[in-house]
């Protein structure tokens, strides 16, 4: 993939005047996690930049830069920018800053400065990218600043950044020339010295208004009267810009006119590609006087043979306007030999968009034909689904191969619904071409298996295996990957193996397939216990798209999710995160239930673990909300049925217990229990009455319920669960004070464990955990035997995972009875603290409900710990439960 000029920095012009008070303010900014250059257009934020750019690597900061363009909405897209541009800095192993999402894990180490700048930022539109910018600033060590130039307001989450003092913000007034700068920058343009009246009019016409300046600079050469000019000089803001354009390109000589016309269109300049828009003219000349006059040209420092241009965007866009007024009739003729040029030179992408944008979709389409296979394979489906979109229906019903192919682009780039209606309103399912319905016959049962209807999906898509193979080998395996899932999911494992062999067997060298041939397989390894083999496959799924010329994973986000489960199973949590903000956008904007129900609940841990319960309870609310308006069930009892759980983990029975049952939605736990559905491995209404009763009501009968359950667990081979089961077995043994029972059936689950690695199906169950673990630690001690040193190794660091929870729960054994307390009183502010403890939340975010400085909270929390003879938080919620201070 080619990012021609993206990360070089803009060429330098020089009539550029040195902006010394903007670098002392980013020098005196040294804590600002972010430096925003904002204004209008035209008024030197890119210049501002490179100049902040050149003072911070002066002072050895490690920088690197980005334009940005329409295409880096795409995530995909965006990360593989974001880990070149990383690599450049050169703040991490050469070997890791090749990997999109481990790129990510260098901004957030400590170590030498570096910053990292994005111009045009307003062009990202995207809520996934921000959201993802977002954290990223959240994250950046003391020794990291991330500089962009915009000219909107970008959504950064700048007012939180601003009271924490991380923000340095340079706006219209400071980058306003003065009326020293406005002289300096005429002199530099090789102008006589105006009069001081006339030039502080000029200042004051212009309002130091760069954009302006550089207008009015060329049109003053030309006139011998400057103070009559400048008189003349009304209006304000883009009145002004457009008058002085207009004189100042009205003045050039016809052939220099012409040219700025025609090669308007372009977002680069280089004088063979110009050459294509202006056969008549020697371009290559051409460009080196303007470039000469400083007049209108950028350079742009690239590795390429020949020099490369662009247009200051203000003209640019006054350009094209006027091109469009003079010359409408050869906008499209200028698109289509640009177009033309770089399909000469194998740049297909830019040869698309050309021709899309002077409306031949005929000739993009005749494109497209050369390379939507490919892409296809490849799993570019958003820089498809772009192209499709921009393509009227009309003109895209005389492709039918096309059509098929921006149904797959639509399905894994806005959901099965949308592709639904598309399919349908395309009448393919009617053709009789056999290209064509080798297309169809793949997409009709994954599209209805992408809407939660297996059965069906199952039923049409062994009519459809029937018809195999057929023309298109990259169809034939998708369908044989989609019914591998299918019959995981309706427990027919067996087929489904045989269905992931055929599939990996095939001749269809498709990036794509072999992404959904390892994720499905994963995920039966995952369910049968498999868990490092499991891991292995999703690792491989995520990087397929690595192996081929698109060097990022193409929106994958039924394998990054898969992943990023896998990782928060390992208890890895950091990577969790950073997987999870490039997925949990693509996941919600496909509209994978399973997906959904994963990425939220498990943000929603992550959030809890940290102490921001208010935070973990948002985004349980905003998955319900998006099960309502998606028309699933599913994920709107899934969402309940987290916050159930996460009301447990605050040790709040009765609230546990109204949200268990508004979320006991028969027919969705039905149909539950007769699949196999991925999130509900461990997340189910079963498991959830389980724990609240293992919890707060009748232990010794919920240890007899799982007795009952496992063997039919067990026998199919759903082993993960089974591990979950024996984990809530053993809590309630403990709690039926049969801690032999408890540690014989820990033990067991612990013993796996070491083996293959997984840890949070114990540690989700918190403090509740710890007695048994402790007794298996005990047991394993006193063996006479040799000792099992990965085994122990792995109990130990569950335990210190646990932390505090693991010592409060040997205390919990002294009194299982409530008594009176009979200590110190609490003031009303530590009873506040003490029971915001108890619900989870953090110093911090005690501190900002309370509206008390964090330094508060802790005062409070030594008090309490002092009054109820604690060692630790955790204690201390512990024995004021014990003694019905707390619920």
């Amino acid at each position: 993939m080619t990012h021609s000029g993206k990360f070089d920095l803009p060429g330098a012009n020089a009539s550029w005047v040195r902006r010394d008070a903007i670098t002392e303010r980013v020098d005196r900014a040294a804590a600002a996690k972010l430096v925003l250059v904002r204004a209008p257009a035209g008024f030197g934020k890119t210049t501002a930049l490179r100049q902040i750019y050149e003072q911070l690597r002066a002072r050895g900061v490690a920088t690197a830069w980005i334009t940005l363009d329409v295409a880096d909405n795409d995530v995909p897209r965006f990360l593989s920018c974001l880990a070149e541009a990383i690599a450049r800095l050169q703040i991490g192993e050469e070997s890791q800053t090749g990997r999109d999402v481990d790129a990510l894990a260098l901004l957030e180490r400590e170590g030498a400065p570096f910053a990292l700048f994005l111009d045009e930022f307003e062009i990202l539109k995207s809520s996934a990218v921000l959201a993802l910018l977002r954290e990223i600033v959240s994250r950046l060590p003391r020794s990291g600043q991330l500089v962009i130039g915009s000219r909107n307001l970008p959504d950064l989450d700048l007012g939180r950044l601003r009271v924490r003092g991380q923000l340095m913000e340079i706006d219209v007034q400071v980058l306003r020339f003065s009326v020293e700068e406005t002289r300096e920058f005429l002199q530099a343009r090789g102008l006589p010295a105006l009069p001081h009246d006339v030039l502080e009019m000029l200042h004051a016409r212009t309002e130091g208004w760069v954009a302006a300046l550089l207008l009015a600079s060329m049109a003053l050469e030309r006139h011998h009267e400057p103070s009559d000019f400048v008189q003349r000089l009304t209006g304000g803001g883009g009145a002004i810009a457009e008058y002085l354009a207009e004189d100042v390109l009205g003045r050039q000589p016809a052939d220099v006119r012409e040219f700025l016309l025609r090669t308007s269109i372009l977002r680069q300049l280089s004088p063979s590609l110009c050459q294509a828009l202006q056969p008549r003219t020697d371009c290559a000349r051409m460009l080196a006087r303007l470039h000469a006059s400083s007049l209108f040209l950028l350079p742009i420092e690239t590795d390429a043979t020949e020099p490369h241009y662009r247009f200051h965007s203000l003209f640019a866009t006054f350009l094209r306007t006027q091109l469009v007024r003079e010359h409408s009739d050869e906008v499209l003729r200028l698109h289509l030999a640009a177009s033309a040029w770089y399909e000469s030179v194998d740049r297909l992408v830019p040869a698309i968009d050309h021709a899309i944008e002077g409306g031949d979709f005929p000739y993009a389409l005749m494109l497209l034909s050369r390379t939507a296979q490919g892409f296809l394979e490849e799993g570019r489906m958003r820089l498809l689904a772009r192209w499709f979109a921009a393509i009227p229906r009309g003109t895209l019903h005389a492709h039918p191969l096309m059509q098929a192919i921006a149904i797959w682009a639509v399905l894994f780039t806005q959901g099965p619904t949308e592709a639904q209606a598309l399919l349908a309103d395309s009448g393919l399912a009617l053709s009789e071409d056999a290209v064509i319905s080798a297309h169809v016959n793949a997409q009709r049962p994954l599209l209805l298996a992408m809407q939660d209807r297996y059965p069906e999906a199952n039923e049409l898509g062994r009519e459809g295996l029937a018809r195999l193979p057929t023309a298109v080998p990259f169809a034939d395996t998708a369908l044989t990957n989609c019914m591998a899932h299918v019959t995981a999911v309706l427990g027919q494992t067996h087929e489904a193996q045989r269905l992931l062999d055929s599939a990996r067997s095939s001749r269809c060298g498709s990036v794509f397939n072999r992404m959904y041939t390892e994720s499905t397989e994963g995920m039966l390894d995952f369910e049968r216990g498999l868990f490092r083999q499991a891991m292995a496959r999703f690792r491989i799924a995520v990087g397929c798209t690595r192996d081929s010329s698109y060097r990022y994973t193409g929106g994958n986000a039924w394998a990054g999710v898969l992943y990023a489960s896998a990782m928060y199973e390992a208890d890895d949590l950091a990577s969790v995160e950073r997987l999870l903000n490039v997925y949990a956008p693509l996941a919600r904007d496909v509209g994978l239930p399973d997906h959904m129900i994963e990425c939220h609940a498990i943000r929603s841990r992550l959030l809890f673990g940290r102490g921001d319960v208010d935070g973990a309870s948002r985004v349980l609310t905003e998955l319900e909300t998006l099960g309502h308006l998606r028309k699933l069930p599913r994920v709107v009892a899934s969402a309940r049925l987290e916050r159930a759980c996460m009301l447990m983990r605050q040790g709040n029975a009765f609230g546990a217990r109204a949200e268990l049952d508004r979320s006991d939605d028969p027919a969705v736990w039905d149909r539950v229990a007769r699949q196999r559905l991925p999130a509900h491995e461990l997340l189910d209404i079963g498991i959830g009455r389980l724990r609240w009763e293992v919890q707060f009501g009748d232990a010794g009968a919920a240890a007899l319920r799982i007795a009952a359950e496992l063997p039919a667990t067990l026998a199919a081979s759903r082993i993960r669960r089974a591990h979950k089961l024996r984990v809530l077995w053993a809590v309630a043994l403990w709690r039926k004070n049969s801690p032999e029972e408890a540690a014989d059936v820990m033990g067991d689950v612990l013993l796996q464990g070491s083996r293959e690695g997984f840890a949070r199906l114990i540690l989700d169950e918190g403090a509740a955990v710890a007695g048994p673990i402790r007794a298996v630690l005990k047991n394993l001690r006193k063996n006479p035997g040799p000792q099992d040193p990965i085994l122990l190794e792995y109990v130990q660091r569950l335990l210190t995972a646990l932390g505090g929870d693991a010592l409060a729960s040997e205390s919990d054994q002294a009194a299982t009875t409530a008594t009176p307390w009979q200590g110190e009183s609490m003031t009303g502010k530590e009873m506040r603290v003490l029971n915001l403890l108890a619900e989870g939340y953090s110093n911090g975010a005690m501190a900002e409900k309370l509206f008390v400085a964090e330094s508060t909270v802790r005062t409070h929390l030594r008090s309490i710990n002092m009054k109820l003879a604690a060692q630790n938080r955790t204690q201390a919620v512990s024995i004021a439960r014990r003694h019905g201070l707390i619920r």
